[in-house]
C-alpha cells in the first residue's frame, strides 16, 4: 500500500489531486456529515483558515466538486473511496489526521448516507439546509 511519510510527500499528493481537477479552488471551509434520521452527525469540521487541505481535495475528487459553495449527498461506497484515497497520508507523523479519523468513525455501524459541504464564499447565502447547518458549526 502506498504511504506518504513526509510532509513533502503529502504536499505533492495534494498537488496531484488538485492538478487532476481543472479549475479547482480550495474551499475556505469544508466538512462531512452522516445523514441520520435525527439529523446530521458531523465529522471533523474544517473551519475557516484550517490547515487540512489534502482532505478537501480528496473529498472534492470523490464528489466532483470544483469550486464555489456546494453540498453533495453521497453514499457509503463513495465515502469509502475518499477514506481509501486519504489513508496514505496517515503515514506522515508531521500532521494529525482528524479528517481521516473522523471519517472512519462516521462509517462505523454501516451507515449509508453522507453529505459533503464546501464553502468558498461566506458572504453568499447557504445553498441548502446542509450548508446552513455546516455554517452554524463554523460560526459563518
Amino acid at each position: 500500500m502506498e504511504a506518504w511519510v513526509t510532509a513533502e510527500e503529502v504536499a505533492a499528493a495534494r498537488q496531484r489531486f488538485i492538478d487532476a481537477i481543472p479549475g479547482f479552488a480550495l474551499p475556505v471551509a469544508y466538512g462531512v456529515a452522516r445523514r441520520d434520521a435525527g439529523g446530521l452527525t458531523f465529522g471533523h469540521v474544517n473551519d475557516v483558515g484550517g490547515t487540512h487541505l489534502l482532505p478537501a481535495v480528496v473529498l472534492a475528487t470523490v464528489c466532483g466538486h470544483v469550486a464555489g459553495n456546494a453540498t453533495y449527498a453521497f453514499d457509503a461506497a463513495m465515502f469509502d473511496r475518499a477514506i481509501e484515497l486519504l489513508t496514505p497520508a496517515e503515514a506522515c507523523t508531521a500532521f494529525d489526521h482528524p479528517n481521516l479519523w473522523s471519517w472512519r468513525e462516521l462509517r462505523i455501524g454501516g451507515h449509508e448516507k453522507f453529505v459533503a459541504m464546501f464553502v468558498n464564499d461566506l458572504a453568499e447565502s447557504p445553498v441548502d439546509e446542509y450548508d446552513a447547518a455546516f455554517r452554524a458549526r463554523i460560526g459563518g
